[in-house]
């Protein structure tokens, strides 16, 4: 029997002499209540002010959040960092239209008013499964207008998750007809809670009706995405707020406006700097609406411009004036970006003269104004000018960071001193700071120029036991190796990286091996690398490729052509299986036949970091030449997809209906140790006292009761649980042992250390729209039972 708490009853309009609480799925029979006089003849649902979401949501954007990764020591912190600006107008926020609908006593009919009473009373007292079953049962009798009522009283006692139950319980009956007002509350309030995912199915629902939502809609959508802890949605906040301009036409608030452009800015230089073009859009629509600009939105933008990989010199300059004309002051970040700027063209001369517009400010020169004095003498061939400015730092007692360490090692290492550079390193490592490996690759590229084999392999040892590994370097130790000759070691070397997932081969390390074979004269295995890279689409050099041919004609076998096949293999479909358990997408393509993948990972995941790179390198024939172009494994995006293909439509057809998401009748048999491997890596975790949970995107109970009792055929005892539209599968104790044993091969080395669940890592705002579900919704398995 569900309980009945304060919140369950229903308005002071709606209450009764006496009330039936029933544990059944239908309204009792038709009673005689007493109804009060009528208090108006509509009732009008005006929403309370958006204070409500400012205290809710954009109090989070002011928040530190503890859930950020961890920044790179000496890597310049995002601007704004615990400032109020950007959201303190943002409490302003616009209303949402008036819905209007109608009384109780304005119904004819006294059963109806009795059933709907009944219905607002028992309804917000249930979770999932139990609501929709006892609306269900009012099919008969439930019109939409009954329906709308139900929906605003919940809203009225402030239980948006029942409201937008009723609401999607509504647009799925044949009755229904699309109510615009309905739709805006709803989503409004959803926004305000924080229930980003409900609120933009919402929103959609209303687009694709050719209706444009409403102002209030378009900001707490936007303002619930910049809520999201970390700045994890931020594309999809950008998103919102440029359709909010270019679809609806309207002017977003001076509020709105800041808490985007902060969230913009608030990241390291390294990533924010891939966001100017969207803050130059927000600066633009601020000066076009004359609405007042903020100094740090003058200063913001010139930092993003100092991080670009090309100066826009020009720019830079305009918007100094205009932050002049403004009224504003150049505080120490500006000059100290425009000491990036100006150090990045090699200009000494602008750089020292601002460099003395930063001492004469009064303040402590930061570690990153020096670091700009040394990449400015190092682009003009003074690279000891740059070291007496690293020991200048010091003598004023101003400790090196990450990031001066890092500059000061690449610019002697490019100098070719060698007894400094190795003085510095050890300097570096001794200090016991995080971020050794940029300066063991720059170390080892110097020793490999100077052909300094022997101690680029110490190295290479050292760097493997203080930092994890990456790709770039194992092909500077395989470039050395090739050169000395040493093609067995090399080859050990080359098969170390195409078996582990975490670092994997690409076109630069299958050239250097291919050289490597064609300079022992071994054209079988140069024969055998040339096809494993024409089966990936690597581009082999047209040299090595000419000699191969020399090399085979002279050993009297006939050079064929092989035709590249674009199946999928027997790894890459255990792979994608386990992807799409964990919620990668598939869409048709142009109702052509073929599907794309999209790969979608976590930016802030470290798991996902490392996954990304491994999935690019397996599926590089299938992707775009424009996503094949990346050298440097760091700028490989976060999101990427694969060209059209036939040989995905199958996956389509067995895990989407509809576009939605569900689970294959035959699921159950293609549970391979790799599937269950890569489905943890990209949707599970382990907890810290061990068990492992798995995230399970779409499907129904009875799908996920064949995978429940398919891991129950290999000893596994798991508990399941749905939050929202997933399921999530836990192993607990002795069953986490098993289950890690079981694909613990299969893991990529460095995502072990990296799947410790920190909160809310690993769905980007699932854990928003989740809620804690009644039992009727857990579904609990254990195998004794079952046997």
């Amino acid at each position: 029997m569900a309980s009945t708490s304060s919140c369950a009853t229903p308005s002071p309009y709606l209450r009764c002499r006496f009330a039936v609480s029933l544990p059944f799925a239908s309204p009792p029979p038709v009673l005689r209540f007493a109804v009060p006089q009528p208090l108006a003849r509509r009732l009008a649902i005006s929403p309370p002010r958006i204070p409500a979401v400012a205290s809710a949501l954009e109090s989070l954007v002011l928040e530190s959040d503890d859930e950020d990764e961890d920044k790179e020591e000496g890597d310049e912190a995002g601007l704004f960092e615990g400032e109020s600006w950007a959201a303190a107008d943002a409490r302003d926020a616009v209303r949402s239209p008036e819905l209007e609908v109608p009384e109780l006593e304005e119904l004819p009919e006294q059963w109806r008013r009795s059933r709907i009473a009944w219905l607002c009373k028992e309804l917000p007292a249930y979770k999932h499964s139990t609501f929709t079953r006892i609306l269900n049962a009012q099919r008969k009798w439930l019109t939409q207008d009954d329906a709308t009522y139900v929906a605003v009283h919940c809203l009225r006692i402030r239980n948006n998750d029942a409201a937008f139950r009723v609401y999607s319980w509504m647009v799925r009956q044949h009755w229904y007809r699309f109510n615009f007002a309905l739709a805006t509350r709803v989503a409004d309030c959803l926004g305000r809670e924080g229930k980003v995912e409900k609120c933009q199915e919402v929103f959609e629902a209303m687009v694709k009706q050719g209706r444009v939502p409403a102002e209030s809609t378009f900001h707490i959508l936007t303002v619930a995405y910049l809520s999201v802890p970390g700045g994890r949605c931020l594309e999809e906040a950008c998103t919102i707020y440029n359709q909010m301009i270019q679809m609806g036409g309207y002017s977003p608030r001076l509020s709105l406006h800041n808490s985007l452009f902060r969230t913009l800015v608030s990241k390291t230089g390294g990533t924010a700097k891939h966001n100017l073009r969207q803050a130059e859009f927000v600066y633009h629509k601020l000066v076009t609406t004359n609405l007042e600009v903020h100094k740090d939105v003058y200063a913001g933008l010139i930092w993003l411009h100092s991080y670009q990989d090309v100066i826009d010199r020009e720019r830079i300059i305009a918007l100094r004036k205009e932050m002049k004309r403004a009224g504003f002051d150049e505080c120490v970040d500006v000059l100290v970006s425009v000491m990036r700027a100006f150090s990045k063209e090699g200009n000494v001369e602008e750089t020292e003269a601002t460099w003395h517009k930063v001492l004469q400010s009064g303040f402590e020169p930061p570690a990153q104004a020096y670091v700009c004095r040394m990449e400015a003498y190092a682009r003009t061939g003074k690279p000891m000018k740059s070291l007496d400015i690293f020991k200048e730092m010091k003598e004023q007692n101003i400790p090196p960071n990450v990031a001066s360490y890092h500059k000061i090692i690449e610019i002697m290492a490019n100098a070719q001193e060698i007894d400094i550079t190795e003085q510095l390193m050890d300097e570096f490592a001794e200090s016991h700071m995080k971020h050794l490996m940029p300066a063991f690759l720059d170390l080892m590229y110097m020793y490999l120029d100077l052909d300094m084999h022997e101690i680029l392999e110490q190295t290479f040892s050292k760097c493997l036991s203080r930092c994890r590994p990456n790709r770039i370097l194992y092909i500077i130790y395989l470039e050395s190796l090739v050169r000395v000759g040493n093609v067995k070691k090399a080859e050990e070397v080359f098969g170390e990286m195409h078996n582990n997932g975490a670092i994997g081969t690409n076109a630069k390390s299958c050239n250097i091996m291919l050289r490597g074979y064609l300079s022992a004269e071994d054209y079988q295995k140069a024969e055998k690398v040339c096809d494993m890279m024409s089966k990936k689409h690597y581009d082999v050099h047209t040299d090595s490729l000419e000699k191969l041919q020399s090399g085979l004609l002279l050993s009297k076998k006939v050079v064929k052509p092989k035709p590249v096949s674009m199946k999928l293999d027997q790894e890459q479909r255990e792979i994608l299986i386990g992807l799409l358990l964990g919620g990668t997408q598939i869409e048709s393509y142009a109702q052509r036949g073929v599907h794309i993948v999209h790969f979608k990972f976590q930016e802030y995941s470290n798991a996902h970091s490392v996954l990304r790179v491994h999935i690019h390198e397996r599926f590089f024939e299938l992707l775009p030449s424009a996503s094949r172009s990346f050298d440097d494994e760091s700028k490989i995006p976060y999101q990427f997809s694969t060209i059209p293909h036939s040989h995905f439509s199958f996956f389509a057809d067995q895990f989407f209906l509809k576009g939605q998401p569900i689970l294959p009748k035959l699921v159950h048999r293609w549970l391979s140790p790799r599937v269950l491997a890569y489905w943890f890596m990209f949707g599970g975790f382990k907890l810290p006292s061990g068990d492992i949970v798995l995230k399970l995107s779409g499907g129904n109970i009875e799908g996920v009761e064949r995978i429940v009792n398919s891991l129950h055929a290999h000893s596994l005892t798991s508990r399941v649980k749905r939050k929202g539209r997933f399921f999530w599968i836990g192993f607990q104790g002795s069953n986490a042992d098993s289950f890690w044993k079981i694909i613990e091969p299969y893991v990529l080395d460095s995502v072990v250390g990296s799947t410790t669940q920190e909160s809310s890592s690993i769905c980007s705002g699932d854990d928003q729209d989740t809620e804690t579900d009644s039992d009727d919704d857990i579904r609990r398995y254990d195998t004794e039972s079952d046997k």
